[in-house]
This record gives structure tokens, sequence and C-alpha cells, in this order.
């Protein structure tokens, strides 16, 4: 393999998302940070091209994971945000986190179709946007 870094598509589309979920030690997350900080611009450059499409349903079936987990979260710390919490506290709602998978699918599953209208909101009121000009 080269040393050559890998571009934002093939990096975002590396990613196997059982890994993404994984409670990360205090080294990785320490490593993602540097890793964000170099490819900042990148990561700019490709949030702002799939800011212009629509989400497809795995990317929606995505962040319907994501919007569960932080539910989830929030209740096992009790409102506090993750922001808010020490690195320690994060790791250890991780893992906490990691034994809920099913509950965090069944929460996911029903979050779906709100996502996903919310989406589609977005992207009309952006449409209409662009004819006032």
């Amino acid at each position: 393999m080269s040393n050559k870094p890998l571009g934002f598509n093939a990096f975002t589309q590396s990613e196997d998302p059982e890994v993404e979920t994984e409670a990360l030690n205090i080294q990785q997350r320490l490593a993602r940070k540097r890793s964000f900080a170099k490819n900042k611009a990148k990561i700019a450059l490709g949030r702002k091209r799939a800011a212009r499409k629509v989400a497809s349903m795995d990317v929606l079936k995505k962040r319907a994971v994501k919007a569960a987990r932080k539910k989830v979260a929030l209740k096992l710390t009790k409102g506090i945000p993750s922001s808010e919490l020490s690195m320690a506290r994060k790791i250890d709602i991780e893992k906490k986190l990691e034994s809920k998978k099913g509950k965090i699918q069944k929460i996911a599953k029903k979050l779906l179709p709100a996502i996903r209208k919310k989406e589609l909101a977005k992207k009309q009121k952006k449409g209409t946007n662009e004819d006032d000009k």
C-alpha cells in the first residue's frame, strides 16, 4: 500500500459502520482529532457537496441511528450534553451504548420517517429560495 492519504470520498466510503460506533480510547480520540484538523478543508468541501444533494436512504438511516444514540446517551447522562462530559465519562457512555444496540435500532426505526420528512422539507425550502433570487 502507498503512503498517500485517502481522498475525502475514499475516506468516507472506507469507514465501516461497525467501527464508527465502537468506543474509542483516549489515544484514538486524539488521533481522530488530529486527522480531522488536518483534513478539515476536504471535509468542509465534501459536506458542501453533500448538502446540495438529496440524502440517500442509507444516509438517512445513519442519521436516524446517530439521533437515536444521542437520545439514549442524553437519557444515560440525565440530560447533560456530551460536550460537557469528561473524556472518561464519554468512553463509559459509549460502552453502555454498545450494549443497547437493539434499543437504539428500535428508536432509529421510529425516528426515520421524521428525519426523512425533515430532509425533504429542507430541500424543498432550498429550491424555493433559489427561485426567489
